[in-house]
């Protein structure tokens, strides 16, 4: 199958999903058919009411644009939003290439000497991980170095994740216009499936709370797991400083990502 084969006569691409969709009855739709963005979707991209809540925004421009997502009847946004992330970020990404092309005008800022780097960024030449066919994601397990102490003094290190969706992202989209890290500690919480001994409704109940408060070695160690097995576009580039030669690595630069300005 051509990943990238676009639909005789029509503005249309198929491409293959990182992870797929899973319907009701069990079934993975892996092949998903874009079309170009059109005034229509700019409208989407301007609307206040959508910019409130990006996890939204996203959900309502790749449904505008889908035209078909497996074998599935196009019925409602529902399987947009109740994707993967990975899977999202992937459509976003081809999106913005069969629409404007696979350049991307990116600027970086060099941690050690301050300068601003500008490059061109090829869309198309980003590492993409997918899972087997007929596989499922599998949990992001880490093993913390200092762990969660609980209020009986006992410490959990056993931490287990699943893959964040995009219902995930509309949700905690408040608390990430409110604060940033807030956001992404309540991402994380609602991910959360286990961390050692804890009960489950004792992880739901304060599961943002345990988030907090893992030291920074952890946070760290987590979004290296993240990093490193979740499947999807890896989004992290490797840059070189022209002012100072540092190589210093940067999450891609989403600036002018749907825009050609």
């Amino acid at each position: 199958m051509n990943m990238n084969a676009p639909a005789p006569g029509r503005m249309e691409t198929e491409f293959v999903l990182p992870v797929g969709y899973t319907d009701e009855e069990g079934k993975s739709h892996r092949t998903v058919v874009l079309r170009k963005m059109t005034g229509k979707e700019e409208a989407i991209l301007a609307d206040r009411r959508n910019q409130r809540n990006g996890g939204k925004l996203v959900t309502e421009l790749l449904h505008s644009c889908l035209v078909r997502l497996g074998d599935m009847p196009k019925n409602g946004p529902g399987p947009i939003e109740n994707m993967y992330s990975a899977d999202r970020n992937f459509m976003l990404l081809k999106l913005r290439t069969i629409t404007f092309g696979s350049e991307l005008p990116a600027r970086y800022t060099c941690p050690s000497c301050n300068e601003s780097v500008q490059v061109t960024e090829n869309l198309d030449e980003l590492p993409v991980r997918s899972v087997g066919e007929d596989e499922s994601p599998e949990d992001i397990v880490v093993a913390l170095e200092d762990g969660y102490l609980d209020k009986d003094g006992q410490i959990h290190k056993a931490l287990r994740m699943r893959l964040p969706t995009g219902a995930d992202e509309a949700a905690v989209a408040p608390q990430i216009r409110q604060n940033v890290s807030l956001g992404k500690n309540a991402l994380l919480a609602r991910c959360l499936k286990s961390l050692g001994d804890i009960p489950r409704h004792r992880i739901e109940a304060i599961g943002s709370k345990i988030m907090a408060e893992l030291t920074l070695t952890d946070r760290r160690l987590i979004d290296k797991a993240l990093n490193q097995a979740a499947p999807g576009v890896d989004l992290v580039r490797e840059v070189d400083c022209p002012n100072c030669g540092v190589m210093f690595k940067s999450n891609l630069d989403m600036t002018h990502f749907l825009s050609l300005e």
